[in-house]
């Protein structure tokens, strides 16, 4: 079931032009090829356009001259940098947009030409080699090396485009090129907006944003864009709706006062560290009053109504997403795994905070429930209490080579994107997806997410069937909290 979401909506995204917020620079650009004779007139078609790099924090636009000074309204070439690019990986984004070399035709009729820094390193080595051969070098070293001197001027600028190529995406072809600028335009929205805050929310929605623009532009590099245009309209619903959750983030910011809940853990923080982008913040459990107020060390208990013993339920499993992996034949991405609660005390997986998971998951459950580690945090003060029960990071890490060792048994599944976002979510949020074809936004909520788990329990049953799920050997003895 999926409702109608009502909240505003980002408003339309103003393609890029070129050097939008120092007007200035894109004129001094303007009149420097004009100075220089780069820019081509109507009446001859036959000259290379002249260019201009724009550099940006995710890569950079190349755009052509026009001879009447006008701005144009489609970059000739986009280029992507790989998300968390090094300091040498950014030198060469400069590499790759420094200006073009200048070439010596050979013949005037010739197409053949070399470049200006060849021809200068050969004179300069034809002029070392006389130097040397009247010093009583010898000819056999004076002479290749005099030789092999302008060929390396030649040929490594172009070794060096290869490697730094590696670090980047390049779409020049024109369709690709307007859709990636839509795309671009509103990460570039999201990176100043990030820019300006110190929240980590928006520092993470630019570090998504990246890898959503190098997504796409991978896709258009290597494929043709009608081909892929369903992975594309995925990319660009994703983006909107990462731009739309930063501007309702930013709102919010200005309509809030700080308080001092502003310092504690964020309550829209799931299970794997901050929530994808469209998510609203879990509702905290509201307390009972009477709620042991002198809790054990290390745990913050909920109500019990009834002995821990009774309340204990040890034929649970645990469903939790991780970082995609493929399977041997590399078709089937594998994002989430269920295992048995009991492969939370395997001695392989972090300890003690493998039991102290064990404990809060079989808590007052039902026998055969499937436990989304999003809930758990859910329980756990939206996330507050992470840190007295165990690191929950490197617990399903320890838990995922595990299963890759096949130590245990488990269900392993590639959800689709909404799905796997349910299971990230809350029980009580929602995932907002934008709908390019209806253009508006789909709210997928609480029911969405049960018709999930529902479909994961129709799989694992057909499992457990014909075998009781195997959480593997030399198990640790459970580490119950008594109340």
């Amino acid at each position: 079931m999926m409702d109608r979401l009502r909240s505003p909506r980002t408003a339309p995204q103003q393609p890029l032009r070129p050097f939008a917020r120092d007007p200035r620079r894109w004129e001094e650009e303007w009149s420097r090829a004009l100075l220089a004779g780069r820019v081509c007139t109507p009446c001859t078609g036959t000259c290379e356009p002249a260019l201009v790099h724009e550099r940006t924090g995710w890569g950079w636009l190349t755009w052509t001259v026009p001879c009447d000074g006008t701005l144009p309204d489609l970059p000739r070439q986009i280029g992507v940098l790989t998300p968390g690019a090094t300091l040498p990986q950014r030198l060469a984004l400069r590499w790759l947009t420094r200006h073009p070399a200048h070439r010596i035709a050979l013949t005037a009729t010739s197409t053949a030409s070399l470049r200006f820094s060849t021809v200068l390193v050969g004179i300069i080595s034809l002029f070392a080699a006389l130097s040397a051969l009247s010093h009583g070098l010898p000819a056999d070293v004076v002479l290749p090396a005099m030789l092999l001197a302008p060929l390396l001027a030649e040929a490594l600028p172009d070794r060096l485009d290869d490697r730094a190529r590696e670090h980047a995406r390049i779409v020049e072809e024109e369709a690709a090129c307007q859709y990636l600028q839509r795309l671009a335009a509103l990460h570039t929205n999201i990176v100043q907006t990030a820019a300006d805050s110190d929240r980590y929310e928006l520092r993470r929605s630019a570090e998504i944003g990246q890898n959503l623009l190098w997504d796409a532009a991978d896709l258009l590099q290597n494929e043709d864009t009608r081909s892929v245009w369903t992975r594309l309209i995925d990319r660009e619903r994703l983006m909107v709706q990462l731009a739309d959750q930063v501007a309702q983030t930013v709102e919010r910011t200005h309509a809030e006062p700080p308080t001092a809940e502003a310092c504690q853990p964020c309550a829209g923080e799931g299970p794997l560290g901050p929530l994808p982008p469209g998510f609203e913040p879990a509702a905290r459990p509201t307390p009972s009053p009477n709620t042991n107020t002198s809790p054990p060390e290390g745990y913050r208990p909920m109500p019990q109504s009834q002995p821990e013993d009774a309340a204990r339920t040890t034929d649970v499993y645990l469903l939790f997403a991780h970082e995609p992996y493929y399977t041997c034949d590399g078709t089937q991405e594998i994002n989430t795994t269920l295992v048995a609660a009991a492969s939370l005390l395997h001695p392989q997986v972090q300890q003690p905070d493998g039991a102290r998971i064990h404990d809060r998951l079989t808590q007052r459950r039902n026998p055969g429930e499937i436990i989304p580690l999003s809930t758990l945090t859910h329980e756990l003060d939206g996330g507050a209490d992470w840190p007295a029960v165990g690191d929950w990071e490197k617990v399903t890490t320890d838990l995922v080579q595990l299963v890759h060792a096949r130590e245990c048994d488990a269900l392993s599944l590639g959800l689709p994107e909404i799905a796997r976002a349910l299971i990230c979510a809350g029980p009580h949020s929602h995932v907002r997806a934008f709908d390019a074809a209806a253009g508006e936004f789909i709210a997928h909520g609480p029911n969405d997410r049960a018709a999930v788990l529902a479909e994961v329990d129709r799989f694992l049953a057909v499992l457990v069937a014909e075998q009781d799920f195997w959480p593997g050997d030399g198990l640790l003895p459970p580490h119950f909290h008594q109340a």
